[in-house]
């Protein structure tokens, strides 16, 4: 108890500091900051579901300069980094499979960086990067502590509540387009995305007929949201995503009788023209826009797709130039800005219309760090991936039901991230490097043979 006893103290100084300085106002604060990081201290996997579950929100705290991720964050940091020096977690935590291809990877990184062509955006890239490498070493600390069902629970709910503005507030909206608490209506469609096999999952696991009626109706909500920011990517990634869940719950296809067949045509038939009927007018053309891919993306026909394209011939191009490490991290929208695609796409001249992002992180990632860089962050994510498989095969093996269904629709959400990463440039994005540790913890606990409880 030394630990939280200094904790305390410390704490309890900054109070009195701020009863004696011009701000007294804020001493409450110190004191709920108190309790909270006591709670932490007791209860860290707390701390990680709370960065999970503000992760919609974070639009709410972008002109702060302290926020609720952040607090939760910096405070699992100080506390974990204590708890390893008192030996109250074992260091041999942090042993992940997904170590080599990181460590390859920041190198290159550091490399890229020390040759960038300008050091305060790189310098602004990495600041962004280290928030998602922060997480993934508390996540491998804690991850074996981490309520599953909790998490699936509380992201469900965090992003249909965003979904709910979204829907129904303009003020939650781009041009019509739902993007919730977040800036872009793709960043919107990839937190739906990954959301939707979390929800389909306590749809399943439900003890009861209203437990079902409740997550199913946060899923309806969910996939609304969806339909309002208009994304494509985001349609074409959850297709995707919940085909994969078909095939894994195909064993149970025998169980499906003539008469539930029946009721499931009579559902389709009324669903689908009602789905057609309500999806929004620019939601449908947009859809109907891919089918000018067959030809090649015309600009004139489709100005996003013509932007998209013009990414790739940028990107293609600084690839050539700086094949080994890249331009550095962060440079893209120097070399995109002078193109005449800059201009061309731009309505309105401002700086953030001509710099623009490559709007797919593995392109920016193979221009920014180079290909060797760019092959260590797709081994990373593809590692990942085997993670869960293997699990989910071994508890398939020990004919665990409960478990090889978690590990489906996590993967599933999973897979999600790194499918919309083709088309948003997030390379920090939290959720994706808290899965990313998280599928190494899986994996040793389906190694290990000790299914976690599952908690109420």
């Amino acid at each position: 108890m030394i630990v939280p006893l200094s904790i305390i103290s410390l704490l309890g100084l900054a109070c009195l500091a701020l009863l004696a300085s011009p701000y007294p106002f804020l001493a409450p604060g110190a004191v709920l900051g108190l309790v909270g990081v006591a709670v932490l201290y007791r209860k860290p996997g707390w701390g990680l579901l709370g960065i999970a579950a503000l992760v919609p929100f974070e639009g709410l705290f972008k002109d702060n300069a302290f926020s609720g991720t952040k607090f939760f964050g910096l405070a699992l940091a100080l506390i974990l980094m204590l708890q390893l020096a008192v030996h109250q977690i074992p260091a041999t935590r942090l042993r992940s499979n997904i170590w080599r291809p990181l460590i390859g990877f920041m190198l290159l990184y550091g490399l890229s960086m020390l040759l960038t062509e300008n050091m305060d955006l790189s310098m602004t890239h990495f600041r962004e990067l280290s928030v998602g490498l922060i997480l993934f070493g508390i996540t491998l600390l804690i991850g074996r502590e981490l309520n599953l069902d909790m998490f699936c629970r509380l992201v469900t709910l965090s992003v249909t509540a965003t979904c709910v503005l979204a829907m129904f507030s303009a003020k939650y909206q781009d041009q019509g387009r739902a993007s919730g608490l977040l800036e872009d209506p793709n960043a919107f469609a990839l937190l739906i995305a990954f959301t939707v096999p979390l929800a389909l999952l306590l749809i399943v696991r439900g003890p009861y007929l209203l437990y079902r009626l409740f997550w199913g109706g946060c899923l309806v909500l969910l996939l609304g949201g969806m339909t309002k920011t208009e994304s494509r990517s985001g349609l074409v990634v959850l297709l995707l995503s919940l085909i994969i869940g078909l095939y894994h719950y195909r064993a149970q296809l025998p169980r499906i009788r003539p008469r539930h067949l029946g009721f499931a045509m009579l559902g389709l038939a009324l669903m689908v023209p009602l789905a057609v009927a309500v999806l929004p007018a620019g939601y449908v053309a947009r859809i109907q826009s891919l089918s000018i891919l067959s030809a090649g993306a015309n600009a004139h026909k489709d100005e996003s797709l013509g932007r998209r394209a013009s990414y790739i011939v940028v990107g293609s191009q600084m690839i050539r130039e700086n094949p080994v490490l890249g331009a550095g991290p962060g440079t893209f929208p120097l070399h995109y800005a002078p193109t005449g695609y800059a201009k061309a796409f731009s309505a309105n001249r401002k700086l953030g219309d001509l710099y623009r992002r490559a709007h797919n992180t593995y392109l920016e990632i193979f221009s920014e760090i180079g290909i060797p860089g760019g092959l260590m962050f797709v081994g990373m994510l593809g590692l990942g991936l085997y993670n869960l498989m293997h699990a989910r095969q071994l508890w398939l093996q020990r004919r665990d039901w409960a478990q090889a269904d978690l590990l489906t629709h996590l993967g599933m959400s999973f897979l999600s991230l790194t499918l919309f990463l083709m088309f948003l440039s997030a390379p920090n994005h939290k959720l994706l490097w808290i899965m990313l540790a998280l599928t190494s913890v899986l994996r040793y606990e389906a190694e290990q043979g000790a299914p976690r409880e599952t908690q109420p």
